[in-house]
């Protein structure tokens, strides 16, 4: 196997990085940019949905890709959980990525071609280090991946166990064979990097920026659904697997938990032609097993799709689309379109949809104020 211990790092400040938050991050209270009158109807039908949802304290979820972070979309995002809109937030290894790199130095997004060539790409030291770290931490303290490196950003550092407090933990396999796993992975680690029991410090001062530590901050699960070897974190000589699959087997359950209570709800994909669907459908599986053990079923829910590629596609007249369109990728519609949901597919850019949406959500509706005070149902 390749030695990740003889590969050579360097530290992030050296990088040069393509996106800023302070150029990109959009202000929830700006005027958003316009839509396609489609689009824009789209978005005004999904904020119903959500609206609908909450009063009926539904779960309201979102899954993104890492554009949608790198985009600046985060503080919309943010902005619209602090006001009760959305129970759950989704992502990928990559937006994990970006969204700390934020916090950690207010910039993100390496010239990758260039970066290959030259033997550099992804091997930046602060980014595998403490993010590997949080993960370790995190499994034993039996966080999931968003919230491992949620919290390292809200604390501003990471708490490190003493060895001999491994140790006991190990010794104790019998009594907690989970965290005894944890305990050992952490010890490892630990040992690789030779730290010293106690507080760490890691200093975050884009905090503020970060869609993770809000999430964390207010008590709303983020849940990271990475793909081993995607992320520049595996290259990494701390990176351990173990610890990988433990924080996102638990995020993995807590989406699934949301999606089996889905009925009545809103899943919101935006610009995820991967990770959301199969993680999606997935669970939906899973939940609807559940439900049929128990003599009920989820057909009551509504799922919208954002993309930038345009498709017209309809499931339920032209079915299966072919490979070319946008919506072929987006195979759980065709699942939600047989199961009796509605599914809807807006045509636009992630972050100018959000926009719209942090907008169209806080627009006074009859009998309710601008600003919903926040109402996780």
């Amino acid at each position: 196997m390749l030695d990740r211990s003889r590969l050579v790092t360097r530290p992030l400040a050296m990088r040069a990085n393509r996106v800023s938050i302070d150029s990109a991050a959009i202000d929830p209270d700006a005027e958003p940019p316009r839509l396609a009158p489609q689009t824009a109807a789209g978005v005004s039908g999904l904020a119903a949905k959500i609206r609908e949802a909450r009063e009926r304290g539904r779960p309201r979820m979102v899954a993104f890709g890492a554009h949608t972070i790198k985009n600046g979309a985060g503080p919309l995002l943010a902005r619209m959980i602090e006001e009760g809109w959305f129970t759950l937030l989704a992502t990928n290894g990559a937006g994990i990525i970006h969204d700390w790199e934020f916090a950690f130095q207010g910039e993100s997004s390496e010239h990758v071609a260039q970066n290959v060539a030259t033997g550099r790409f992804g091997l930046w030291e602060e980014t595998g280090r403490y993010l590997n770290l949080a993960l370790a931490v995190g499994a034993w303290r039996g966080l999931g991946y968003g919230a491992s490196v949620g919290a390292m950003i809200c604390d501003d550092g990471l708490e490190i166990p003493s060895r001999d407090e491994l140790l006991a933990a190990i010794g104790r396999a019998a009594d907690d064979p989970a965290r005894a796993a944890a305990a050992a992975d952490l010890f490892d680690v630990v040992a690789r990097a030779d730290l010293e029991p106690g507080w760490m410090a890691v200093a975050h001062p884009r905090a503020g920026s970060s869609l993770q530590a809000a999430a964390y901050r207010l008590g709303v699960p983020l849940t990271g659904h990475p793909m081993f070897g995607h992320d520049i974190i595996y290259t990494h000589h701390l990176n351990l697997g173990s610890a990988v699959g433990r924080t996102a087997e638990r995020d993995f359950l807590r989406f699934a938990d949301e999606v089996s209570r889905i009925d009545g709800g809103v899943y919101l994909s935006v610009g995820s032609a991967v990770m959301s669907p199969m993680v999606f459908e997935k669970s939906l599986s899973m939940a609807m097993n559940l439900a049929l053990q128990e003599g009920r079923s989820i057909t009551n829910h509504s799922i919208f799709v954002v993309d930038l590629a345009e498709s017209s596609w309809d499931w339920r007249r032209d079915g299966e689309p072919p490979p070319e369109d946008p919506a072929y990728y987006v195979r759980f519609m065709k699942t939600f379109s047989r199961m009796g949901g509605a599914a809807t597919y807006l045509c636009g850019d992630n972050a100018s949809v959000l926009a719209h949406l942090c907008h169209e959500l806080r627009r006074p509706t009859a009998g309710s104020p601008a600003r919903s005070p926040r109402d996780d149902g």
